[in-house]
């Protein structure tokens, strides 16, 4: 039986996706998704179903068209942010940050800015001074701009960056926007996120150092 070589990638910079990927959060976000869609009388498991990777505000309207966006999205979002259960960082992830210096990464969520903050908090993480979130953006996940707009708040071309991301949305967007895409199988099964250029199962497998003002990352592939 063969085994299987470690990947090694050159990139110039990351751009993580949060929930899912910096922290565990499921449960937190499927518990608010069903209280709000029976706070509005529609299928609770459609509304957590839609809700992965997309920001609140595309979910909301596709959900319940006839209601005020922008008011819809403060109630999703105070759900949100009350929900604090199970929210811890994952494997691996402050020991990958901490192998990055701060210009080399940022996070790109499709959250707003508010509940980003506050669950980057109380899981620990430090943010970084910008970042990109669903305000930042007029299209979400799975359109390329969030991606877009991750690389050039690092200076970089797309094609130099290396996104992570869990949710089939995250890696279409990150793919569409030219980047090089790794899926981490947190919340998704693997053949869900087949599109992405390679899979782990946790971050505590990927490894990274400096080269050259660039960043060599090293992990085991998941088929």
């Amino acid at each position: 039986m063969s085994v299987q070589q470690n990947v090694q990638v050159e990139v110039g910079g990351l751009l993580f996706d949060m929930d899912g990927v910096l922290m565990s959060s499921l449960g937190s976000v499927e518990r608010s998704w069903q209280r709000y869609a029976r706070m509005r009388d529609v299928d609770p498991a459609l509304a957590v179903r839609i809700a992965h990777g997309r920001r609140a505000i595309e979910t909301v309207r596709y959900l319940c068209p006839h209601l005020d966006d922008v008011a819809e999205l403060r109630v999703i979002e105070q759900l949100e942010v009350d929900d604090k259960e199970g929210l811890v960082v994952l494997p691996g992830v402050q020991e990958l940050l901490r192998s990055l210096p701060a210009h080399a990464w940022t996070i790109v969520t499709s959250a707003t800015e508010r509940l980003a903050r506050s669950r980057l908090a109380c899981a620990g993480i430090a943010p970084p001074e910008h970042f990109i979130t669903s305000e930042s953006v007029t299209e979400g996940k799975p359109h390329p701009e969030p991606y877009r707009r991750g690389a050039q708040l690092l200076g970089l071309a797309p094609q130099e960056c290396l996104v992570i991301e869990d949710a089939p949305a995250g890696v279409a967007a990150g793919k569409a926007a030219g980047c090089m895409v790794l899926a981490v199988l947190t919340t998704h099964a693997a053949e869900t996120l087949q599109a992405a250029d390679w899979r782990v199962d946790t971050l505590a497998n990927v490894q990274a150092s400096p080269t050259d003002h660039r960043y060599a990352l090293t992990f085991p592939p998941q088929s």
